[in-house]
């Protein structure tokens, strides 16, 4: 099937993951919200990750409806491809700075313990994949979709389990000697 020039046949996936990511962002904030006052007792570099992974997680959410957005606009496909590398780069900021600020540190943010380098992993490859999705787009290669709705479901998926991961790692594990 030919689909370059056509990503009106991706548009009740890119619908799906657009409406999708919205309300799970509703749902993080409700999540967070409520807990608010448990998270802000503790001032451990635990915690510190925690919210600010909690707020990347919102982040990669708004990415991907952003991501949505961008293929559900009428627009010739280099221009969709360039918004789609743009939207990808400036989120792989928000995986490359926890790398950046937790990497050394101990961090215990899960049942298992230590720096999450698989969930930051994922995160990165997903946007790597939606960038290169949006570089083939740009060059009127049809597989380009198909990079960018791997990348989209990749992040939703991540960021839900990610949340999880966050939630119960918040109330259950304890900070390491010394914090």
């Amino acid at each position: 099937m030919d689909l370059v020039g056509k990503p009106e046949l991706w548009r009740d996936l890119f619908v799906m993951i657009g409406t999708s990511a919205g309300a799970l962002v509703g749902l993080l904030f409700v999540v967070i919200s409520l807990h608010v006052d448990r998270i802000a007792e503790r001032t451990d570099i635990n915690m510190r990750m925690t919210v600010e992974g909690a707020r990347n997680n919102t982040y990669h959410l708004l990415t991907v409806m952003v991501e949505a957005a961008i293929v559900l606009t009428p627009q010739p496909l280099l221009l969709m491809g360039l918004e789609l590398v743009a939207a990808n780069l400036f989120g792989l900021r928000l995986p490359l700075n926890i790398v950046r600020r937790y990497r050394r540190q101990r961090v215990t943010i899960s049942e298992q313990g230590g720096f999450p380098t698989r969930l930051i992993l994922t995160i990165i490859a997903a946007y790597a994949a939606g960038a290169a999705g949006g570089v083939a787009l740009a060059m009127s290669q049809d597989w380009g979709l198909f990079l960018v709705a791997g990348a989209c479901m990749v992040k939703l998926v991540r960021t839900v389990l990610t949340a999880w991961m966050l939630m119960f790692g918040m109330f259950h594990v304890q900070p390491p000697d010394g914090d």
